[in-house]
């Protein structure tokens, strides 16, 4: 089906999460979850996206996504054929200057790719996950922009790996609708939370079904052991304690830090230094082994992924749904994660993050890995209640959407009151002598 595009809407949405310390870790200790936010608006209705950054900075993306309007505005786009659309906003030729496939103008292309599935799921009147599910194993390799990956991965062994996977389709569907997807927790793990706080979410986690939870580490060593120490003993043996450094050590320091951590049993470090540093993450995995290393969340394209599989740099895939561009190159790396037989563990901590990342992973299980071994979702708390078709969390796992969409869409109240700088709760938060993106140090 195509359709034209008669127009799009950007809009500069934050959120003030930097007052509560929610979202801080070793690097960022102030965030503001924020979206630049786009619809697509055609004759057969609209499509929402975003791509996700923590405060300022965001209205470089949104206008980012306002330069890629000459590709799209007045033009068709192919619901059956989005791989065209997401290469013909990868391949200008003068965009691409501003990359090539990385930094903000590739985030804006994966706002943009995003609300053109958003549409084209709500056209079929599914959710995205079983959109793509149902596509042929053909279908799904189209998607892919292949330039640059033949070496690790080639279409013909894609499609035969998907053709492969094609018989337990239906299965695994259903097993997915009865069960969900398995999450973990990131709620409990905040930099900025006090000890009194983390023991009492990290045992909410427990009793809520997550058999894994995540601390932030990397700022104080000694803060770090008590942490870890005090979590241990509040979940016990037999759940699972994530890392996460958020790029904040050298290779050796991290290696360091990670065996002072390794008495309380890490199940994951992620991000232990740059998220560029492909052979540092493959010297700090061999080291620290058999604590796993994780990482991806700022992994600028699917070529890094590609050079990360191919050095053997990582355990845990952590691709994002905003930070790459938009399903497509995801489709791409979770190719990419099966062919290396390596689990895919997405980021979503961030507004929005979780709503659109379950539908990538449950397409993972059912179309590409068939496995949700050592899988799982991050989950946070925070800021669902914005979206018309919020995450549902049973018993530690995500609950399959079955909305039409991509669960992109947030709801008209919250973008008037959240829109930087004149909705509401920035009037607000100023009249309480609360300037937007000032650093808190409490």
């Amino acid at each position: 089906m195509r359709v034209t595009v008669a127009g799009i809407d950007v809009r500069d949405i934050r959120f003030p999460t930097s007052r509560e310390l929610h979202g801080s870790d070793a690097m960022n200790p102030d965030p503001d979850y924020s979206a630049a936010y786009v619809v697509l608006r055609t004759e057969a209705g609209e499509g929402h996206g975003f791509c996700f950054t923590i405060g300022r900075g965001n209205e470089v993306c949104a206008a980012a996504i306002h330069a890629h309007a000459p590709l799209i505005v007045g033009r068709e786009i192919d619901l059956d054929d989005l791989g065209e659309f997401s290469r013909r906003l990868t391949g200008d030729s003068q965009l691409r200057w501003l990359g090539p496939e990385k930094g903000a103008s590739h985030m804006a292309v994966a706002a943009l790719v995003n609300a053109a599935f958003d549409l084209a799921a709500t056209v079929a009147g599914k959710p995205l996950w079983k959109l793509l599910s149902d596509y042929s194993p053909e279908q799904i390799v189209d998607l892919v922009d292949w330039r640059y990956l033949t070496d690790a991965l080639t279409p013909a062994e894609a499609l035969d790996l998907l053709k492969s996977r094609a018989a337990g389709r239906a299965d695994r569907e259903a097993q997915l609708l009865a069960t969900g997807y398995p999450a973990y927790t990131t709620t409990p793990g905040w930099l900025g939370y006090t000890d009194d706080k983390l023991v009492r979410l990290a045992r909410e986690a427990v009793a809520d079904g997550f058999t894994q939870i995540k601390l932030k580490v990397g700022a104080d060593l000694d803060a770090d052991l008590r942490r870890m120490a005090l979590a241990r003993d509040a979940v016990g043996p037999d759940i699972r304690i994530a890392v996460d450094a958020n790029q904040r050590w050298d290779v050796e320091q991290a290696i360091e830090w990670v065996e002072r951590l390794a008495p309380y049993d890490p199940w994951w470090i992620e991000e232990p230094t740059s998220p560029d540093d492909i052979l540092g993450h493959a010297a700090i995995r061999r080291a620290v082994a058999p604590v796993k290393v994780a990482t991806g969340e700022h992994t600028h394209n699917r070529v890094m992924f590609k050079q990360l599989l191919q050095a053997g740099a990582v355990d845990m895939v952590q691709l994002d749904a905003c930070r790459v561009g938009g399903v497509t190159e995801n489709v791409a790396i979770l190719l990419l994660a099966a062919r290396f037989g390596v689990p895919v563990c997405p980021h979503a901590g961030g507004v929005g993050l979780c709503e659109l990342v379950q539908h990538l992973s449950m397409f993972d299980y059912v179309a590409v890995s068939g496995s949700v071994e050592n899988r799982v979702i991050e989950y946070v708390d925070h800021l669902h209640e914005h979206f018309a078709d919020p995450v549902r969390i049973v018993d530690g796992h995500y609950v399959a959407p079955t909305a039409p969409g991509m669960s992109a869409r947030m709801l008209p109240e919250s973008l008037a009151a959240y829109s930087y700088p004149d909705g509401a709760a920035w009037r607000t938060g100023a009249a309480d002598g609360f300037a937007p993106g000032d650093e808190v140090a409490r």
